[in-house]
């Protein structure tokens, strides 16, 4: 018990915390699945954060998992991803998860569906979300299936999936549709146009690739997109949106000041002001030492609509995601130059920086205190 007065007590005296943040610590300094977040850019970042495991306390080991697990399996429809896993001993054991999936209370991964009746897929309702299990025994058709204005699917026969088969059968004996034709894959590959048309080991080397993009000194959106990025950008959560309808007051490089459109009413019971200002990220460096710097989209005066990005930076341009440029390429041997892979590159994109990125890096130096007194630092050349 402790020595001093009961009524001085504070919960210091009463809770011994060193318990605590000794598991927390360990779990976070020494636990196989904790890891350093993949600072890349923005899509590495959001893929990171949906990344599944099969590894680390309680799972499998690498060694002793063979085939069958590290393979597809027709219950990861909709939920793992088919195409992104990484290339070495992970394979297949590592998986991200589908764009449209989510993890239900009690762990497992459910994935939506449309309710199809007499074959009328119920385009209104909002769709409802099944587990593997629940799943089992259920047909269900494609997203893309032809319909009219209230559902009704029109083709007399269309091709469902029925567990790991694909029987060809009538709408009216179909219960479920898919919402969408991606939603089989993850982020990144769903990031890649014509997706069905490309070979399945080199999709899963660009849906890698992509999160392996530094972010350029000046982004461009793609021309040719899935419709994706904007909505990646969104989630990533790097950008800032204007919370409601308002007109832009100040902007500068560092802050942007939005006065939003307030009713008489919403002023009486709210105690913030009228004008809101947004810090800008300047410079920060990632934990992969590249950089993010966002700088302002909007000028002073201007209106603003409710979630309308208000700067672009780190990968993005307007609000869509942006790791690369739009580039002329030809498809051509030259001299030998681009023999096994690699790529000649014009002095156009050398001189007007398209390809150029900022990284940033900490080094730090001790003063010492010698005889002669303290050593003096210089960004002079010895």
């Amino acid at each position: 018990m402790n020595v001093r007065d009961n009524e001085v007590f504070t919960p210091i005296d009463l809770i011994n915390a060193k318990t605590l943040s000794s598991v927390i610590n360990s779990f976070f300094g020494t636990n196989q699945l904790s890891q350093f977040m993949d600072q890349t850019n923005p899509l590495a970042e959001i893929t990171h954060k949906r990344r599944l495991s099969a590894l680390g306390p309680g799972g499998l080991s690498r060694e002793r998992a063979g085939f069958e697990v590290r393979d597809v399996h027709y219950t990861h429809y909709g939920r793992l991803c088919p195409i992104e896993t990484p290339e070495g001993p992970n394979i297949g054991l590592i998986s991200s998860l589908g764009v449209y999936a989510k993890v239900n209370g009690m762990g497992f991964i459910e994935t939506p569906y449309r309710k199809v009746t007499d074959g009328v897929i119920d385009i209104h309702s909002e769709p409802i979300y099944l587990s593997a299990e629940e799943e089992e025994g259920k047909l269900i058709s494609q997203a893309n299936i032809e319909i009219d204005e209230n559902g009704k699917i029109l083709p007399d026969n269309v091709i469902a999936r029925e567990e790991g088969d694909f029987p060809v059968v009538e709408p009216s004996k179909i219960d479920y549709a898919d919402v969408a034709p991606n939603q089989i894959a993850s982020i990144s590959a769903s990031l890649i146009p014509f997706l069905e048309h490309d070979d399945a080991n080199r999709a899963l080397m660009g849906s890698n690739m992509m999160r392996q993009a530094v972010p350029l000194l000046r982004p461009e959106a793609p021309i040719v997109g899935t419709g994706l990025e904007r909505q990646v950008a969104s989630d990533s959560r790097v950008l800032i949106n204007a919370e409601g309808d308002g007109v832009v007051a100040y902007v500068d490089s560092n802050k942007i000041t939005i006065k939003y459109d307030r009713t008489e009413d919403e002023r009486l019971v709210s105690f913030d002001d009228d004008d809101k200002t947004y810090q800008l990220i300047k410079f920060r460096k990632t934990n992969q030492s590249t950089c993010i710097n966002l700088k302002p989209i909007v000028r002073k005066g201007d209106r603003v609509t409710k979630g309308q990005v208000l700067c672009e930076g780190y990968a993005t341009q307007n609000g869509e995601l942006a790791i690369g440029r739009n580039l002329k390429v030809a498809f051509m041997p030259w001299k030998g130059y681009n023999f096994e892979d690699a790529i000649v590159i014009s002095e156009k994109v050398v001189r007007d920086d398209i390809f150029t990125s900022i990284h940033i890096d900490d080094y730090s130096l001790e003063v010492r205190d010698t005889k002669l007194g303290n050593e003096e630092l210089t960004n002079d050349i010895p």
